[in-house]
């Protein structure tokens, strides 16, 4: 059974960090690009950052770079999201996704982070 369980959200001051962790079972984790999304409150859910199988290649989207890290563990089959410099902005459920392309997509139930003062 094919498992991304999400922790680590919470709730955060403007400025603050967080750190997202997603732990991969069921699924030959090296094998996967692995990403994480977001959804805010009545908008569609929208790419945060991705990492390669190797982690040699990151990506990010242009509102988090510079503020936010994806990295990833493969003999854990973990991968994370530093979050720095959160902004009010960034208040969303944050998902973890496991991508083979056009073959399987499997995502996580989703951790809330809220950022506020």
């Amino acid at each position: 059974q094919v498992q991304l369980a999400e922790s680590g959200g919470g709730l955060v001051q403007p400025g603050g960090s967080l750190r997202l962790s997603c732990a991969a079972s069921g699924i030959i984790f090296s094998s996967f690009r692995m990403s994480w999304y977001r959804q805010a409150p009545g908008k569609e859910r929208e790419l945060v950052a991705t990492i390669t199988r190797t982690g040699a290649t990151t990506n990010y989207a242009d509102s988090v770079k510079g503020r936010f890290t994806i990295s990833r563990d493969n003999a854990k089959k973990m991968v994370y999201l530093q979050m720095n410099s959160l902004k009010s902005d960034d208040t969303a459920v944050y998902y973890c996704n496991g991508a083979i392309s056009g073959i399987y997509d499997f995502w996580g139930q989703g951790t809330q982070v809220t950022v506020s003062s």
